[in-house]
């Protein structure tokens, strides 16, 4: 049988940026933002083949927003939005790439999750809140009227150990949204909790981390929730 390899190349492509742009989480613990290097030059080589849209919203952040890369565009539509999630990165790693993965294209709004790996890591919470506030100060002095979400930490049953710790670093993630009228806080931890407080256990694969299929499908509707009343107006697609 005759293989095509022309037809194969595209494929390996494809696998070869999901296997670098979401490493295993228990490899990272942001001490060296530059590991992500190889990842950064992956986006570039994706926006040189497919140049993406300016004045769309940016999504970024760890395994949760990268495993999800590939299904985002769909779970939003019809918003029109840049997949830049890199797993394993923690919220230094983002402030230290934000050029590259989210401020170069001129985004309307930027959606960021961190703080699961930095939380489980052991870093401080002041050093993750202070982390973002700088993220906040950067893209406020470069794109002023860029709106930025961010989600909590979501529970899983592998971080239960540090739930506490990542709940403290969401609270403190919506007081600074509270105060600033660009900031929008997004709960992603309620709608994977059962009536008693307890986490989920059918929305994860193995590892009790990562969404299965079902957590996607919870995933994608409070995204877009957080996301569509005050980004569908922006849409072309929209009729008068």
């Amino acid at each position: 049988m005759m293989i095509n390899l022309r037809k194969l190349i595209p494929i390996g492509l494809t696998l070869l940026f999901s296997l670098l742009l979401v490493l295993p989480a228990s490899a990272q613990r942001g001490e060296n933002p530059e590991i992500w290097e190889e990842a950064m030059q992956q986006f570039d080589i994706m926006d040189r083949q497919n140049p993406p849209p300016e004045n769309a919203i940016v999504l970024t952040g760890s395994s949760s927003i990268a495993r999800w890369n590939d299904q985002a565009a769909s779970a939003l539509a019809p918003l029109t939005v840049i997949p830049r999630g890199f797993g394993g990165s923690v919220m230094g790693d983002l402030l230290y790439h934000l050029d590259r993965v989210a401020l170069r294209y001129n985004p309307r709004a930027i959606l960021i999750y961190e703080g699961d790996n930095d939380t489980n890591f052991g870093i401080p919470e002041e050093t993750i809140v202070g982390q973002f506030e700088q993220i906040i100060a950067r893209v406020h002095e470069e794109l002023p009227e860029t709106r930025i979400y961010v989600l909590s930490v979501k529970p899983s049953v592998s971080r239960l150990d540090v739930w506490p710790a990542a709940q403290r670093v969401s609270q403190r993630l919506r007081e600074i949204a509270r105060e600033d009228s660009q900031v929008y806080y997004v709960d992603a931890a309620t709608p994977f909790l059962q009536d008693n407080g307890e986490v989920m256990r059918d929305i994860f694969i193995a590892d009790n981390l990562h969404f299965n299929s079902l957590g996607n499908l919870i995933w994608g509707s409070v995204i877009r929730a957080a996301l569509m009343p005050r980004e569908a107006r922006h849409e072309n697609v929209l009729t008068p």
